[in-house]
């Protein structure tokens, strides 16, 4: 195991040798959405067309054939994390999970009938909250549930994930994990700095970790994910190195480093984090330039706006054959074009239409418990959505836009169509953040912090001048 020392401000840390623009830091810094879909969350509606969706669902025979994804959203934690903004049930109440399984059980099968229990899942995620706050009986229970309704798969090429709090997990579990069939595994750590941590209430040292790494890899996962957050209070150039070592020594396959957004008027455990603790705008895209340089300097791909991965792995070699995704869960291989989220809050994204189960807990029951849908609110997807979804999640994925295929594909004129949006973004090609030519949109190095601001320019729900949104429902962009 290599060692570390726990204590940064022990050791020498020097200054980056980089510094990124801290003017464009205030010109982008603004709330933009992060475009895990298109259109966004804040346009599904509680008055979208359901019955329409449910007919699409149960006649769509074309579909039931076609590979399936599997998303599980486990809300329940066993403490509070400060900065999270997941759907989550902070609880010790040991008939939490089974009540919340019992009701699952009912929506799976219920789900299992309208979209088809035949379809190879090729995908699953399980989420949370914490999906490890199930003991061992209880995951093996739901997972036993899944096969019963669905078309489980034991095949190499399957991409069954799930995310783990390692303060609550033993080897005995990450065992049982593989034997059920997941293959692959995210940590969240979001941040070595022990003052970091006590700052967020998730305390987890570098000596935790390590051994726990060391018993996912004796398991044979195929791949070990980390996610981090920058941004965070407390946080500086300093601390990031020293987090940015310790990941390093352990060498996760996939890194994922998120912006925190700090929205105490949403979430409410963010209200514990002192505001004046926060990195102001320009230090926290300093970290971000730190996190890139580092990683890559370590032999890490950066592939989109917040995901790192080693050169041989599938979402590197994904993107270089135009098989790379985004959605809800970030950035993963394109192997079904249908998602059905389960649990509260879950989100699906099935044939024309995204939907969303209750996000109460209570109200996610009383559903169930009479026989109904859990969903609550949706949105069609229209032939403008389609192309506007094209165009943001191919800079996105790509990080570059075809604008012949473009055309080819949905039978346009994009110079003309378009034309504003180019001339948009004359302002950020002058800021060296991306090129523009006639068949091509390309993503520069110094844009890839701000790929959100790229793909906002296209998106018709931000209103006539989407470089001036102001929106408490997005978190600012840096």
């Amino acid at each position: 195991m290599t060692h570390i020392s726990s204590d940064p401000r022990q050791r020498d840390s020097k200054s980056p040798d980089f510094f990124p623009d801290s003017a464009l830091a205030a010109k982008y810094n603004r709330p933009g959405p992060r475009y895990t879909s298109y259109p966004t969350a804040p346009q599904f509606r509680e008055d979208f067309p359901k019955q329409q969706f449910l007919k699409q669902m149960l006649h769509g025979d074309d579909k039931k054939t076609a590979p399936l994804s599997l998303y599980v959203h486990l809300p329940f934690c066993h403490d509070i994390c400060y900065y999270c903004g997941c759907n989550k049930i902070v609880t010790r109440d040991k008939n939490a999970a089974s009540d919340y399984l019992r009701r699952l059980r009912t929506e799976i099968e219920m789900q299992s009938r309208l979209v088809g229990a035949t379809r190879p899942v090729t995908q699953m995620h399980w989420g949370g909250g914490t999906p490890n706050h199930l003991d061992n009986a209880e995951i093996t229970e739901l997972m036993h549930t899944l096969a019963s309704h669905f078309r489980l798969l034991d095949k190499g090429y399957r991409e069954y994930s799930i995310e783990i709090d390692p303060r609550v997990v033993s080897c005995d579990t990450i065992a049982l994990l593989k034997g059920l069939g997941f293959n692959r595994i995210s940590l969240g750590i979001q941040d070595f700095d022990p003052l970091v941590q006590k700052a967020i209430n998730r305390i987890q040292p570098y000596q935790q970790i390590a051994p726990l790494v060391e018993c996912i890899r004796t398991n044979d996962f195929r791949s070990l994910s980390f996610d981090l957050i920058y941004g965070l209070p407390h946080q500086d150039r300093y601390t990031i190195e020293e987090t940015l070592r310790k990941v390093i020594a352990l060498r996760p396959d996939r890194i994922a480093c998120y912006s925190y957004a700090h929205l105490p008027e949403r979430f409410n455990s963010q209200r514990a984090i002192d505001r004046l603790s926060l990195p102001p705008a320009e230090e926290k895209l300093l970290l971000q330039h730190i996190i890139s340089h580092r990683l890559q300097e370590a032999g890490y791909h950066h592939i989109g706006m917040d995901h790192y991965v080693l050169p041989e792995d599938e979402l590197a070699i994904a993107q270089q054959e135009g098989r790379l995704q985004r959605n809800f869960q970030g950035y993963s291989l394109d192997m079904a074009e249908d998602l059905l989220g389960l649990g509260v809050s879950a989100i699906s994204n099935l044939g024309d239409f995204y939907t969303q189960n209750e996000r109460n807990l209570a109200a996610y029951y009383s559903h169930l418990d009479r026989g109904e849908s859990p969903v609550y609110r949706g949105c069609q997807i229209n032939p403008q959505d389609k192309l506007r979804r094209f165009i943001i999640m191919s800079l996105i994925c790509d990080l570059a836009l075809d604008i012949t295929e473009c055309n080819r594909r949905f039978d346009i004129d994009f110079n003309s169509e378009f034309q504003h949006q180019i001339d948009t973004l004359r302002d950020m090609e002058s800021d060296e953040l991306l090129l523009i030519s006639r068949d091509r949109i390309e993503i520069q190095a110094g844009g890839r912090p701000f790929l959100r601001n790229i793909c906002m320019v296209f998106d018709a729900y931000l209103g006539a001048d989407p470089t001036d949104i102001r929106s408490a429902r997005f978190s600012a962009t840096i």
